[in-house]
Protein backbone atom coordinates (compact mmCIF):
# COMPACT_ATOMS: atom_id res chain seq x y z
CA UNK A 1 0.00 0.00 0.00
CA UNK A 2 1.44 3.68 -1.09
CA UNK A 3 2.69 5.34 2.03
CA UNK A 4 0.08 8.51 2.14
CA UNK A 5 -2.81 9.91 4.37
CA UNK A 6 -6.08 10.97 4.08
CA UNK A 7 -4.55 14.37 4.78
CA UNK A 8 -1.96 14.08 1.55
CA UNK A 9 -5.50 13.39 -0.46
CA UNK A 10 -6.73 16.40 0.59
CA UNK A 11 -3.50 18.91 0.14
CA UNK A 12 -3.38 17.17 -3.21
CA UNK A 13 -6.52 17.86 -4.29
CA UNK A 14 -6.47 21.30 -3.25
CA UNK A 15 -3.71 21.90 -5.00
CA UNK A 16 -4.61 20.71 -8.22
CA UNK A 17 -8.60 20.50 -8.58
CA UNK A 18 -7.96 17.13 -9.46
CA UNK A 19 -10.84 14.79 -8.86
CA UNK A 20 -10.68 12.36 -5.43
CA UNK A 21 -10.16 8.85 -7.70
CA UNK A 22 -7.32 10.67 -9.84
CA UNK A 23 -5.41 11.89 -7.07
CA UNK A 24 -5.53 8.42 -5.52
CA UNK A 25 -4.17 7.02 -8.41
CA UNK A 26 -1.56 9.92 -8.80
CA UNK A 27 -0.60 9.50 -5.17
CA UNK A 28 -0.43 5.58 -5.80
CA UNK A 29 1.56 5.75 -9.01
CA UNK A 30 3.96 7.83 -7.00
CA UNK A 31 4.04 5.60 -3.54
CA UNK A 32 2.91 8.63 -1.79
CA UNK A 33 5.52 11.11 -3.36
CA UNK A 34 3.57 14.11 -3.57
CA UNK A 35 5.92 16.02 -5.93
CA UNK A 36 6.01 12.94 -7.83
CA UNK A 37 2.19 12.50 -8.17
CA UNK A 38 1.70 16.43 -8.72
CA UNK A 39 3.62 15.70 -11.45
CA UNK A 40 1.54 12.80 -13.08
CA UNK A 41 -1.53 14.60 -12.73
CA UNK A 42 -0.19 17.54 -14.85
CA UNK A 43 1.33 14.76 -18.01
CA UNK A 44 -1.92 12.74 -18.07
CA UNK A 45 -3.59 16.46 -17.84
CA UNK A 46 -1.51 17.61 -20.86
CA UNK A 47 -2.76 14.16 -22.68
CA UNK A 48 -6.30 15.25 -22.55
CA UNK A 49 -6.18 19.08 -24.00
CA UNK A 50 -7.42 18.26 -27.20
CA UNK A 51 -9.89 15.86 -25.71
CA UNK A 52 -11.63 19.00 -23.76
CA UNK A 53 -11.05 21.18 -26.08
CA UNK A 54 -14.88 20.86 -27.14
CA UNK A 55 -16.04 21.27 -23.43
CA UNK A 56 -18.09 24.54 -22.24
CA UNK A 57 -16.52 27.01 -19.75
CA UNK A 58 -19.45 28.50 -17.78
CA UNK A 59 -18.01 28.81 -14.25
CA UNK A 60 -14.79 30.57 -13.80
CA UNK A 61 -13.93 34.27 -12.18
CA UNK A 62 -13.26 38.45 -13.06
CA UNK A 63 -10.17 40.10 -11.94
CA UNK A 64 -9.15 43.54 -12.42
CA UNK A 65 -5.88 45.82 -12.30
CA UNK A 66 -5.54 49.79 -12.20
CA UNK A 67 -2.12 51.18 -13.15
CA UNK A 68 -1.58 55.23 -13.26
CA UNK A 69 -0.67 56.90 -16.63
CA UNK A 70 0.83 59.80 -17.34
CA UNK A 71 -2.94 61.24 -18.43
CA UNK A 72 -4.58 59.67 -15.38
CA UNK A 73 -5.35 55.74 -14.54
CA UNK A 74 -6.16 52.81 -16.87
CA UNK A 75 -7.74 49.58 -15.87
CA UNK A 76 -8.16 46.56 -16.89
CA UNK A 77 -10.67 43.85 -16.55
CA UNK A 78 -10.43 40.16 -17.55
CA UNK A 79 -12.74 37.20 -17.38
CA UNK A 80 -11.18 33.88 -16.86
CA UNK A 81 -13.41 30.45 -17.78
CA UNK A 82 -13.18 26.99 -16.18
CA UNK A 83 -15.98 24.01 -16.48
CA UNK A 84 -16.53 24.25 -12.97
CA UNK A 85 -17.03 26.56 -9.77
CA UNK A 86 -14.55 23.48 -7.86
CA UNK A 87 -11.69 24.72 -10.07
CA UNK A 88 -12.64 28.31 -10.37
CA UNK A 89 -12.08 28.88 -6.49
CA UNK A 90 -9.00 26.39 -6.27
CA UNK A 91 -5.60 27.77 -6.06
CA UNK A 92 -3.92 27.24 -8.83
CA UNK A 93 -6.99 28.61 -10.86
CA UNK A 94 -6.98 31.83 -8.78
CA UNK A 95 -3.09 32.44 -9.10
CA UNK A 96 -3.50 31.89 -12.92
CA UNK A 97 -6.23 34.68 -13.37
CA UNK A 98 -3.40 36.72 -11.28
CA UNK A 99 -0.84 36.16 -13.68
CA UNK A 100 -2.69 36.82 -16.75
CA UNK A 101 -3.97 40.02 -15.51
CA UNK A 102 -0.41 40.72 -14.82
CA UNK A 103 0.05 40.44 -18.53
CA UNK A 104 -3.21 42.15 -19.71
CA UNK A 105 -2.41 45.15 -17.96
CA UNK A 106 1.15 45.44 -18.89
CA UNK A 107 0.01 45.42 -22.56
CA UNK A 108 -3.40 47.19 -22.08
CA UNK A 109 -5.16 45.40 -24.74
CA UNK A 110 -8.22 44.00 -25.40
CA UNK A 111 -7.11 41.55 -28.40
CA UNK A 112 -7.06 38.09 -26.70
CA UNK A 113 -4.98 36.71 -29.52
CA UNK A 114 -2.05 39.58 -28.66
CA UNK A 115 -2.61 38.76 -24.80
CA UNK A 116 -2.40 34.93 -25.23
CA UNK A 117 1.16 35.07 -27.39
CA UNK A 118 2.66 37.55 -24.73
CA UNK A 119 5.03 36.50 -22.56
CA UNK A 120 4.62 35.89 -18.73
CA UNK A 121 6.03 38.63 -16.35
CA UNK A 122 6.67 36.35 -13.97
CA UNK A 123 7.22 32.79 -15.48
CA UNK A 124 9.06 31.80 -19.07
CA UNK A 125 6.26 31.13 -21.87
CA UNK A 126 3.52 32.76 -23.04
CA UNK A 127 -0.37 33.25 -21.54
CA UNK A 128 -1.21 30.43 -23.59
CA UNK A 129 1.29 28.34 -22.27
CA UNK A 130 0.69 29.34 -18.65
CA UNK A 131 -3.21 28.23 -19.58
CA UNK A 132 -2.65 24.96 -21.37
CA UNK A 133 -0.49 24.55 -18.00
CA UNK A 134 -2.64 25.08 -15.25
CA UNK A 135 -5.49 23.30 -17.63
CA UNK A 136 -3.50 20.04 -17.78
CA UNK A 137 -2.91 20.04 -13.94
CA UNK A 138 -6.48 20.74 -13.25
CA UNK A 139 -8.07 18.61 -15.63
CA UNK A 140 -10.31 21.01 -16.83
CA UNK A 141 -10.73 23.47 -19.92
CA UNK A 142 -9.69 26.90 -18.96
CA UNK A 143 -10.33 29.81 -21.72
CA UNK A 144 -9.61 33.68 -21.62
CA UNK A 145 -12.75 35.25 -23.22
CA UNK A 146 -12.93 38.37 -22.95
CA UNK A 147 -10.64 41.48 -21.51
CA UNK A 148 -12.15 45.20 -21.31
CA UNK A 149 -9.69 48.05 -20.95
CA UNK A 150 -11.19 51.54 -20.09
CA UNK A 151 -8.99 55.11 -19.01
CA UNK A 152 -9.38 58.40 -17.97
CA UNK A 153 -8.61 60.54 -15.28
CA UNK A 154 -9.83 58.16 -12.63
CA UNK A 155 -10.76 54.56 -12.84
CA UNK A 156 -13.11 52.73 -10.30
CA UNK A 157 -13.10 48.83 -9.94
CA UNK A 158 -16.14 47.06 -8.28
CA UNK A 159 -16.06 43.50 -8.11
CA UNK A 160 -18.81 41.56 -7.06
CA UNK A 161 -19.16 38.11 -5.74
CA UNK A 162 -22.59 35.94 -6.55
CA UNK A 163 -21.83 33.58 -4.18
CA UNK A 164 -19.16 33.68 -1.00
CA UNK A 165 -17.65 30.95 -1.48
CA UNK A 166 -16.84 31.88 -4.93
CA UNK A 167 -14.14 34.24 -6.30
CA UNK A 168 -16.30 37.77 -7.98
CA UNK A 169 -18.91 36.67 -10.50
CA UNK A 170 -19.35 40.47 -11.83
CA UNK A 171 -16.67 42.93 -12.68
CA UNK A 172 -17.08 46.80 -13.39
CA UNK A 173 -14.40 49.60 -14.31
CA UNK A 174 -15.74 53.11 -14.83
CA UNK A 175 -13.51 55.62 -15.97
CA UNK A 176 -14.70 59.44 -14.89
CA UNK A 177 -13.24 62.80 -15.03
CA UNK A 178 -11.60 63.81 -11.70
CA UNK A 179 -14.91 65.50 -10.62
CA UNK A 180 -16.50 62.20 -11.10
CA UNK A 181 -14.34 60.21 -9.04
CA UNK A 182 -17.05 60.97 -5.75
CA UNK A 183 -19.65 59.15 -7.04
CA UNK A 184 -17.53 57.00 -9.30
CA UNK A 185 -17.71 54.04 -6.71
CA UNK A 186 -21.66 54.01 -6.51
CA UNK A 187 -22.45 54.47 -10.37
CA UNK A 188 -19.79 51.42 -10.74
CA UNK A 189 -22.05 49.44 -8.24
CA UNK A 190 -24.88 50.52 -10.26
CA UNK A 191 -23.62 49.19 -13.61
CA UNK A 192 -23.58 45.90 -11.93
CA UNK A 193 -26.42 45.54 -10.87
CA UNK A 194 -28.61 47.12 -13.79
CA UNK A 195 -26.04 45.96 -16.64
CA UNK A 196 -26.25 49.26 -18.73
CA UNK A 197 -25.14 48.30 -22.49
CA UNK A 198 -24.58 52.49 -23.72
CA UNK A 199 -23.11 54.95 -21.87
CA UNK A 200 -25.15 57.73 -23.88
CA UNK A 201 -28.30 57.86 -26.74
CA UNK A 202 -25.72 58.97 -29.18
CA UNK A 203 -23.69 55.75 -28.51
CA UNK A 204 -26.67 53.62 -29.67
CA UNK A 205 -25.91 52.42 -32.99
CA UNK A 206 -28.13 53.76 -35.36
CA UNK A 207 -29.34 50.60 -37.02
CA UNK A 208 -30.39 49.10 -33.75
CA UNK A 209 -32.56 52.84 -32.89
CA UNK A 210 -34.03 51.89 -36.37
CA UNK A 211 -34.50 48.23 -35.43
CA UNK A 212 -36.47 49.69 -31.91
CA UNK A 213 -38.47 52.29 -33.73
CA UNK A 214 -39.59 49.83 -36.22
CA UNK A 215 -40.54 46.64 -33.52
CA UNK A 216 -42.46 49.96 -31.49
CA UNK A 217 -44.07 50.89 -34.93
CA UNK A 218 -45.20 47.33 -35.32
CA UNK A 219 -46.68 46.78 -32.20
CA UNK A 220 -48.46 49.85 -32.09
CA UNK A 221 -49.81 49.23 -35.71
CA UNK A 222 -50.93 45.18 -34.60
CA UNK A 223 -52.37 46.64 -31.18
CA UNK A 224 -54.81 48.82 -33.12
CA UNK A 225 -53.48 51.92 -32.03
CA UNK A 226 -55.04 54.98 -33.52
CA UNK A 227 -52.74 55.94 -36.25
CA UNK A 228 -52.25 59.76 -35.12
CA UNK A 229 -50.92 58.57 -31.72
CA UNK A 230 -49.05 56.40 -33.41
CA UNK A 231 -45.60 58.57 -33.61
CA UNK A 232 -46.42 60.03 -29.94
CA UNK A 233 -46.48 55.89 -28.94
CA UNK A 234 -43.18 54.87 -30.79
CA UNK A 235 -41.19 58.03 -29.40
CA UNK A 236 -42.63 57.26 -25.75
CA UNK A 237 -41.00 53.35 -26.26
CA UNK A 238 -38.08 54.12 -27.66
CA UNK A 239 -37.85 56.34 -24.49
CA UNK A 240 -38.43 53.50 -22.01
CA UNK A 241 -35.69 51.15 -24.48
CA UNK A 242 -33.23 54.24 -23.55
CA UNK A 243 -34.00 54.52 -19.92
CA UNK A 244 -32.95 50.63 -19.56
CA UNK A 245 -30.35 50.35 -21.88
CA UNK A 246 -28.43 53.58 -21.60
CA UNK A 247 -26.30 54.35 -18.52
CA UNK A 248 -26.99 58.08 -17.95
CA UNK A 249 -30.93 57.26 -18.76
CA UNK A 250 -31.66 54.64 -16.28
CA UNK A 251 -33.00 55.17 -12.78
CA UNK A 252 -30.06 55.87 -10.64
CA UNK A 253 -30.18 52.33 -7.83
CA UNK A 254 -29.43 54.34 -4.65
CA UNK A 255 -32.27 56.80 -5.50
CA UNK A 256 -34.84 55.52 -8.29
CA UNK A 257 -36.49 58.96 -8.70
CA UNK A 258 -33.02 59.98 -9.82
CA UNK A 259 -31.34 59.05 -12.70
CA UNK A 260 -27.14 58.50 -13.49
CA UNK A 261 -27.16 61.22 -15.72
CA UNK A 262 -28.47 63.66 -12.52
CA UNK A 263 -25.98 62.35 -10.35
CA UNK A 264 -23.20 63.17 -12.46
CA UNK A 265 -24.62 66.20 -13.12
CA UNK A 266 -24.74 67.07 -9.55
CA UNK A 267 -21.20 65.97 -8.72
CA UNK A 268 -20.20 67.88 -12.23
CA UNK A 269 -18.69 65.21 -13.67
CA UNK A 270 -18.74 63.10 -16.44
CA UNK A 271 -18.26 59.35 -17.30
CA UNK A 272 -15.80 58.68 -20.16
CA UNK A 273 -16.56 54.66 -20.29
CA UNK A 274 -17.14 51.76 -18.95
CA UNK A 275 -17.00 47.89 -18.73
CA UNK A 276 -18.83 45.07 -17.46
CA UNK A 277 -18.73 41.53 -17.64
CA UNK A 278 -20.89 38.60 -15.77
CA UNK A 279 -19.04 35.28 -16.51
CA UNK A 280 -20.83 33.29 -18.40
CA UNK A 281 -22.83 35.71 -19.75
Amino acid sequence: MANYTTADIKALREKTGAGMLDVKKALDEADGDQAKALEIIRVKGLKGLAKREGRSTSDGLVAAQVVATEDGQTGVLIELNSETDFVAKSEPFIELAGQVLSAATALASENLGIVLGSPLTSKKGTVQDAIDAVSATLGERIQLRRIGVVSGEHVEVYLHRTNKDLPPQVGVLVATDAKGAAVAHDIAMHIAAYSPVYLTREAVPADVVASERRIAEETAVAEGKNEKAIPKIVEGRLNGFFKENVLVDQAFAKDPKTTVGKVLAEAGGLVDGFVRFRVGA
